[in-house]
């Protein structure tokens, strides 16, 4: 392929530095997005939070992560309109630039003891950015992988993308224990004057720019892919992608939505919440594990993650995307039914007496169903949308769905556990399980879909925007 006009199939060469790039890309983002996950449940409660006490704290810090969520179905919306008529690379290079100057701006931020409410308000338009770069970055990683993947291997190369979410969180968190061992920081036991706390949690957000470095160079050696240059080849830009998603396939947004609630559900639950419920205080409920500790069980955990979602982008294309994905959410409800027995401090005991082994299993099954469900999604959201709108319809249906699946879930299951236990926190993961088994009941297989036969449906919405005043 010669340069971003070229309409042709793609070599193994080309194919690599895609696959590459794609993964490199979404680590960076999701490293950014993770080291602020940890930091809202480890420090910020400490340094942006301190009128509110304990779980007060806990739900403010919480209620800043969630910001996030609300902003990413606007940042699909507005680099998925770019990513439909400008490109997949460019916009790409866009999304990675806004979530880096985020992050970085994050690390130098002064604490509230310092400026006083102007923190944590600054610390949230930062945190609504970052959400503003992820939202865009998700589909048009996706769709580098997909629309430049082999004939009948879409599913396995669709799933590249997908491992910069268990990359980013192993970097996310490895940085933090590091930085916990070498500061000797004790989360049972901080005080306002631990260098951590001064200035050590800072030091992941501030070095994201070399990450970032390497990111932008692999991506600015990239061609479009074919797929979208032989649609515009045929004309079939469209002034508002979105308006035609909305028109022509609100069918699919409303099940894309609902498929992903199970997933985004359980990942912040095993890596957002499950740390605040390990680490919080044996008295308010919690279970009072040494954050230190508890870190490595979750790194050792997120190896499973990783490990499932390359066996995920196989049987997607073995069995197709709808049977191996509604199979895998059974299987999530069922772990959901599970936490009243496994979580409880009464089973999994509590402070220097907690079984660790005990935590690890669960949170190692956890995992392991997470990769599962998150390999197929990277195909099977682009897959229902047409070239034209391919990048905002899969955005905004993947981030849609993490307002309800994500930005909610840390929050609400904090509060169900302090009014009715752990065991109902299991039970509302059921429920998104439930939600989204019904959206795939529903929903069509998308294996074996031609993207390039979808020029009907473009071809429709573009003659439609051509009589359209």
């Amino acid at each position: 392929m010669s340069g971003a006009a070229g309409t042709g199939a793609i070599g193994p060469e080309e194919r690599r530095r895609i696959i590459f790039a794609s993964v490199v890309g979404t680590t960076i983002e999701f490293y950014d997005f993770y080291i602020y996950a940890t930091a809202a449940v480890s420090v910020f409660p400490l340094l942006f939070f301190p009128k509110g006490e304990g779980t007060a704290a806990l739900l403010a810090s919480m209620a800043t992560f969630g910001v996030a969520f609300v902003a990413r179905p606007i940042g699909s919306i507005l680099f998925g309109h770019f990513g439909d008529r400008v490109g997949r690379k460019a916009t790409l290079v866009g999304s990675l630039l806004l979530m880096w100057l985020a992050t970085f701006l994050i690390g130098l931020l002064p604490t509230y003891h310092q400026i006083g409410l102007f923190a944590p308000a600054l610390l949230t338009i930062l945190r609504f950015a970052q959400g503003l770069g992820l939202g865009g970055e998700w589909s048009g990683a996706a769709l580098l992988a997909l629309e430049t993947a082999e004939p009948g291997k879409r599913g396995r190369a669709a799933m590249w993308p997908q491992l910069g979410a268990p990359f980013g969180f192993i970097l996310a968190n490895g940085m933090f224990l590091a930085l916990t061992i070498l500061f000797g920081f004790n989360s049972t036991a901080a005080s306002p004057g631990d260098p951590f706390l001064v200035w050590g949690w800072r030091l992941p957000f501030v070095l994201s720019i070399v990450l970032v470095l390497v990111g932008l160079y692999v991506r600015l050696k990239l061609n479009e892919t074919p797929v979208f240059a032989r649609a515009v080849a045929r004309g079939e830009k469209l002034k508002s992608p979105l308006l035609h998603v909305l028109r022509n396939n609100p069918r699919e947004l409303l099940l894309g939505t609902l498929a992903m609630l199970a997933t985004y559900g359980l990942f912040y639950l095993m890596t957002t919440w499950i740390l605040s419920y390990a680490i919080g205080k044996p008295e308010l409920g919690f279970l009072g594990i040494n954050y230190r500790d508890f870190l490595v069980l979750q790194l050792l955990a997120v190896v499973l993650f990783a490990a499932f979602i390359p066996v995920s982008g196989y049987l997607a294309d073995l069995i197709g995307r709808r049977m191996l994905l509604i199979l895998v959410t059974a299987g999530i409800m069922a772990f959901g039914a599970s936490f009243g027995t496994f979580l409880s401090p009464a089973v999994m005991g509590s402070g220097a007496n907690a079984n660790q082994a005990l935590m690890l299993t669960f949170l190692g099954v956890g995992m392991a169903l997470m990769g599962l469900t998150f390999g197929p999604m990277s195909a099977l959201l682009p897959e229902m949308f047409p070239t034209n709108t391919r990048y905002t319809g899969s955005g905004v249906a993947y981030n849609m769905s993490s307002i309800f699946g994500a930005a909610l879930t840390p929050f609400a299951a904090t509060w169900l556990v302090l009014n009715y236990g752990v065991g109902a926190v299991g039970g509302y993961l059921a429920f998104l399980g439930f939600l989204t088994l019904v959206s795939l009941i529903l929903n069509k297989e998308t294996r074996d879909t031609d993207l390039d036969t979808m020029r009907e449906e473009a071809a429709v919405s573009a003659a439609i925007e051509a009589t359209s005043p």
